[in-house]
């Protein structure tokens, strides 16, 4: 595809990642103390570095997750405006409740105060502790209050139940009610030794997870029940995009795909989406499916995995015109989070 060179105005409005990580010091405090007897433990051996050993998995932190001065730094070089904070792997919920609630509440305190030391660069999805809904509910009534948060932080599933489950719809009826937005991100993807090797748990097993978690609210009738609740599916909407004419055809031919009140692919406007892709088709593709108006930039901030120029992702788009470039560059989010 030819990669257009005209760029807009960046001036005019804030440019907003919905799609950027953070593990305040606090949270990594609670790791290295706590997630031990969980099979979660702490290497800080490095000064560079932080390592957290995930039951043999090693996820490797540089200091620009925690360091928010750093951060700022970094976020002025792609000249990005407004981070929305998020945690990631290993999330919460491998912890008991008691635990899992600890953690959540010094995610999100954290990312209270990051907002209150700079209101106009950092906002924070809050997390929760969903491997028990009765707790989950009380850390969202004060998270929801706390300075900054303008959203909810959710895995794509959570222990491996999927969010279609009953226990999480009083949970659902509450953020709605709220008018809170929910970003969902792979943290636990299918269990299979096929995809062990390559890397392939990311590269494969966060989209299709992604695309499991977004058919599960389709198909099982959550979206109809509640018609105000906004889910954002990260990496383009894995590959709900491109599977939804074969969704389409099932809801068509098969009895049980039959429990919406609409088709698969009238439900894809009720999503959002970042732009994680990597490939310029598949993004455009995505925005003239769903329209420019639902998505916005991401850069998966600060993963090898992400973008290291999201706003050059939109700009050098060719075939897109300067005010849908300022949708995903800024309004959208803004909108989203109820921004300015």
């Amino acid at each position: 595809m030819e990669i257009a060179t005209a760029e807009i105005d960046m001036t005019s409005k804030p440019i907003i990642d919905i799609h950027a990580h953070f593990y305040p010091e606090a949270y990594l405090k609670i790791l290295a103390e706590e997630g031990g007897s969980f099979g979660i433990r702490l290497d800080r051996s490095s000064p560079k570095e932080v390592v957290i050993d995930i039951r043999g998995s090693r996820l490797i932190l540089g200091p620009a997750f925690t360091d928010l001065d750093l951060r700022l730094k970094e976020m002025k070089r792609q000249r990005v405006d407004i981070h929305a904070l998020s945690l990631t792997r290993p999330m919460v919920y491998w912890a008991d409740p008691e635990l899992g609630l600890k953690l959540s509440q010094a995610m999100n305190d954290a990312m209270a105060e990051a907002h209150t030391a700079f209101p106009d660069r950092f906002a924070g999805f809050a997390v929760l502790p969903m491997q028990d809904i009765p707790t989950a509910m009380v850390e969202l009534e004060r998270a929801c209050k706390l300075p900054g948060i303008r959203g909810v932080y959710m895995g794509t599933n959570i222990n491996g139940k999927d969010l279609s489950a009953p226990e999480f719809i009083p949970l659902f009826q509450r953020i709605e009610e709220l008018r809170l937005p929910v970003f969902l991100h792979p943290t636990q993807v299918i269990p299979t030794d096929r995809l062990k090797p390559y890397f392939f748990y990311n590269l494969i097993g966060f989209p299709v997870d992604t695309t499991i978690a977004a058919a599960h609210l389709i198909f099982s009738g959550v979206l109809d029940r509640f018609p105000r609740l906004s889910f954002c599916l990260p990496h383009v909407g894995g590959a709900l995009p491109y599977l939804i004419g074969r969704m389409d055809r099932g809801h068509k031919i098969n009895e049980e795909c039959r429990e919406t009140k609409h088709k698969p692919s009238a439900y894809l406007r009720r999503f959002t989406y970042d732009t994680i892709s990597h490939d310029p088709g598949a993004l455009l593709y995505l925005i003239r499916l769903v329209g420019a108006e639902r998505v916005m930039i991401g850069s998966d901030y600060c993963f090898a995995i992400g973008y290291d120029r999201p706003v050059e992702v939109v700009t050098r788009l060719a075939g897109l015109s300067r005010a849908d470039q300022a949708r995903i560059l800024g309004s959208n989010a803004a909108r989203l989070l109820k921004l300015g």
